[in-house]
Formats: C-alpha cells, structure tokens, sequence
C-alpha cells in the first residue's frame, strides 16, 4: 500500500546524497583480472562512446562494483520547541568506507524515539539505495531494516525519489536536481563543484572536505524540493542547522580493489 506525499510527515523522512569514486585512480592500478572485468563491464559504453578503456575507467565511480563510497550526507527535520522545527544536516565521509558504512548504518539502527519512515534522494531508487546495500553487502554489513530491499517488489519500496515523483509515471522523463531546483525558484549555493568533479576533487586535488560540503548541499536542496511538493512553503537559511560531519581516514596504501 503506497504513501501519499501529502500525508507524509517530514520528520518521518531521511534525506541522503551520497558521493563515489573509482576504486582505484587509474585503470592500470588494478590487478589483471580486475582489470579483465572492467574492459566486460564497460565494453559497450566504450563501442558507443568511441573512448579508451583507461578515459572509460573515469566513471567506474557509478558502478558498485568498481567503486566505492565517499561520503553519505544525510538531513533530517528535527522538532523544535519553536514553531518551525530545524533541518539538521551532518555527514559521515573519508576513505575508510567500510566505517563510513557502519556510522551510517547506526545511525538508522539507533533511532529508536522517532525512526524514520523511509529515505529521500534524487535518482535514489536508481542509485543511492541499492549503491549503499551493495557496498555493505561488499564489505560483509548487516542492511539496515530500512535498506533491506532485497527481494521486494516495486511497490514495496516506500523510499522517496524526487526524480521518480516529477516523473509521474513518464519513465522516459530525467530531471536534474539542478533543473527542478531552478524550476521551483530554490536558491542553491553558486560555490558548488559539479557532480562530475567529484573524481577530480577526489583524486587530483585532495579535497574531501570541500566533497563533504557539496554533498551537503545536495541534501538541503533535495529537502527543499520536497518541501516544494507537499507546497509547505520555502525552507529558508535561518532553520538549517550544519552539523560538523565525522570523518573516518585509512591510508591511501591500504585500500582494496574493494
């Protein structure tokens, strides 16, 4: 039995972004077989595309076999004594995924006073939820209840996309988070990096933190978006409440192929 949009409560919902990147930083730093599997992959994007199994290899980052997780931004509406209640907004990000995963993951477990209903991403249902059961499972986690998806027809899965919501049924239709932000007159942030410079960010410049801060931001738009279809009226500046988010770091020679 689906949900309406209207009657959902907006502290019910956890709003999450999530940034990859490649496993390794170029093609050849993988093993053979590693290697093998990612020219089987990608052989028809590169037969398209005309590219190189080295330039394809730029966006392994979108595959969860080939990739991994850097960050999961996640906001939440938090009741205040207020008549507004505040929107909070932390991450858990760093190179150490596998607790990157965990925190995450616990911070679904331990709510127990006020759980959430279900979770809110743009293209989620595409990919944030299933890249982040996939890691977990990769990396030998227990999926959360709220992402123990496995199995479960379409209907069943209550979590909210707000690319699925614009369509209206229309599968042909793609929406940016970018697009709808600017259709519905929300303001974002003009210091953003592009998505597709995540890997850059990554991997040339060092730059977690300034990832961190972008995915952030993504949440914030996502959740004003939403706000826009329940017609709440505008989430503005004063009640978003930027929590510093927890960094989890390994050494850069002790990362796996995984």
């Amino acid at each position: 039995m689906t949900t309406s949009i209207q009657s959902l409560r907006p502290e019910e919902i956890l709003f999450v972004d999530i940034e990859t990147v490649s496993s390794k930083r170029h093609l050849h730093e993988l093993d053979e077989e590693w290697q093998a599997l990612w020219l089987e992959k990608s052989r028809y994007m590169r037969e398209r595309r005309q590219i190189t199994p080295e330039e394809s290899y730029e966006e392994a980052g979108i595959y969860a076999e080939f990739g991994r997780v850097i960050c999961i931004s996640v906001g939440y509406f938090a009741n205040d004594p207020a008549e507004e209640s505040t929107f909070r907004v932390t991450s858990y990000y760093g190179n150490d995924e596998k607790k990157v995963l965990i925190a995450f993951a616990q911070l679904l477990e331990q709510r127990h006073e006020k759980p959430f209903r279900m979770m809110c991403a743009h293209n989620g249902k595409e990919f944030d939820y299933p890249y982040l059961c996939r890691r977990m499972i990769v990396h030998g986690l227990t999926l959360p209840n709220l992402l123990d998806m496995a199995g479960k027809k379409p209907w069943e899965n209550q979590h909210l996309d707000t690319m699925e919501l614009w369509k209206f049924g229309d599968y042909k239709h793609f929406s940016s988070l970018r697009l709808l932000a600017k259709l519905f007159d929300i303001p974002t942030p003009k210091d953003d990096i592009d998505g597709s410079m995540v890997r850059n960010v990554y991997y040339e410049d060092d730059d977690l933190n300034r990832i961190e801060q972008y995915c952030k931001k993504d949440v914030v738009t996502v959740a004003r978006v939403l706000v826009h279809f329940k017609a709440l009226g505008p989430l503005p500046d004063h009640r978003i409440h930027w929590v510093e988010g927890q960094r989890f770091d390994v050494a850069p020679n002790e990362h796996s192929h995984v």
